[in-house]
């Protein structure tokens, strides 16, 4: 399938346990890889000389603001990896070009926007996210590169899951995996030979994307694929531009919504903790990122796989890659919480050897942790809606987890539980927001048993608009 001639029919006509092999997989190789590629990062600035403990809480410091950054990529990566698998699965593939386009000039316009009023206010940002004098140098200094760097960051990202969703899952893992381990090369070289500390991990990681991004560029510029830019490359399609961004609504929200509570979780364990708990938050996050980016694979398995056959009327296979994705995801998320509890030493001293640090993370983690088994499930089933272009339901679960159920409790808890109060909330909103889910996918299961191979979607109703 990865090669140029190949047409992406086989997403409905092959078994979906042998397509969510060869989607998924992939797709889990390259998620592993990104998560790694941030973790060595922690790794890394965790074992700077003298300063590692308050360089993690300031990388910790920086999320927030990342996640604002990663929003505005989903906001047009999102919508258009869908209306690709769709338009593929219609055979519509002019279209699908001009969506192409019209995506690389909004990640370039967006990109750059955001750079240069993140720039302009970025001290009071990151303070206003949880930093203090301590901390702010490392969190500063890591966001000026990163900024710099960030329209060839949303450029790398939304067009690798392109790629990967017009039937190249295997070049896409391949772009991921090396940019992964040019980090991995890059990172002690700039940090440690070169001695620059943090800014030598921002440099690293831009660099990698980077090159990542020539090769994209060439792949997606080949006439002979199915899928490539129309010439000019750049045109603005504002019909295709707002289907795109009404489809990438509800991952941007999500993100939106864990820039925000990021920075409510980084405020409140500074008020009841200090920087080292803003630091312990960290290394959970990027441990259980690990796992989280393993879903995203089978998630990016199932997303063209949803997509092609909605697009063809298969409403039957559509529902069998559903189940099977979130079979596979729910087990990922049962390893976390099994890691998570009974190995959390483990798990957070790759991070860091600082003492009082490991404490307050082995705590954090077993507490955070507690009530994942099941967040796979509830993954599974948000990216299942946007996969079918339901955006109004798939903005509902985005959100519900972290604004409606997540915030409050983060407000609420510390006050009666102090820094344990924080941990409890992630187990308890997981839980709710996994029987909402729940909810939502036996109200979709009822239509499908109504609908017939071939025939219309109406019956969904204004939920698949």
């Amino acid at each position: 399938m990865d090669n140029a001639s190949a047409a992406p029919t086989e997403l409905g006509t092959l078994k979906i346990g042998k397509l969510l092999r060869m989607y998924a997989v992939p797709g889990i190789i390259a998620q592993t890889a990104a998560s790694l590629y941030n973790m060595v990062d922690s790794i890394y600035i965790g074992h700077i000389r003298d300063v590692g403990s308050y360089a993690i809480s300031g990388l910790a410091v920086t999320f927030p603001l990342m996640n604002s950054s990663i929003a505005l990529g989903t906001l047009v990566g999102a919508g258009a990896m869908t209306l690709i698998s769709i338009l593929l699965g219609q055979r519509e593939y002019r279209s699908a070009g001009k969506v192409l386009s019209c995506t690389l000039t909004l990640n370039v316009i967006i990109g750059i926007l955001f750079t240069v009023l993140a720039l302009a206010f970025l001290d009071p940002i990151l303070y206003f996210f949880g930093a203090s004098d301590a901390t702010i140098p490392y969190a500063r200094d890591y966001m000026r590169i990163i900024l710099l760097g960030n329209a060839f960051t949303h450029l790398y990202h939304g067009f690798n899951g392109i790629i990967r969703c017009s039937g190249h899952p295997k070049t896409a893992m391949a772009l991921t995996l090396f940019t992964v381990i040019a980090n991995a090369i890059l990172d002690p070289l700039f940090i440690f030979v070169l001695d620059m500390g943090i800014k030598g991990a921002a440099i690293a990681t831009i660099l990698c994307q980077m090159g990542a991004l020539v090769y994209t560029f060439w792949f997606l510029a080949d006439k002979k694929r199915f899928l490539h830019f129309p010439r000019p490359p750049f045109q603005l399609d504002w019909t295709i531009a707002r289907k795109s961004l009404a489809i990438g609504l509800g991952p941007f929200l999500m993100n939106c919504a864990a820039s925000l509570v990021a920075m409510f979780i980084n405020q409140q364990l500074r008020k009841f903790g200090g920087d080292l708990s803003i630091g312990a938050y960290g290394i959970i996050n990027r441990f259980t990122m690990l796992f989280i980016m393993i879903c995203f694979g089978f998630n990016q398995g199932l997303q063209p796989i949803a997509g092609y056959n909605f697009g063809a009327r298969q409403y039957g296979r559509v529902k069998e890659v559903f189940i099977l994705t979130a079979k596979w995801n729910t087990l990922v998320t049962l390893l976390c919480f099994l890691i998570s509890e009974f190995l959390p030493e483990l798990a957070v001293g790759l991070f860091t050897n600082d003492p009082q640090l490991l404490t307050l993370a082995t705590r954090g983690i077993r507490i955070m942790n507690c009530g994942f088994a099941l967040v796979g499930f509830g993954m599974t089933t948000a990216n299942f809606f946007q996969c079918l272009g339901m955006v109004k339901i798939s903005v509902f679960l985005s959100l519900s987890r972290q604004l409606i159920f997540l915030l409050p409790l983060i407000y609420t808890l510390p006050s009666l539980m102090a820094e344990d109060g924080v941990w409890w909330s992630f187990p308890i909103s997981d839980s709710i927001s996994v029987l909402v889910s729940a909810i939502c996918i036996v109200w979709l299961f009822r239509k499908f048993s109504k609908l017939h191979d071939g025939g219309s979607a109406e019956i969904l109703g204004s939920a698949a608009e």
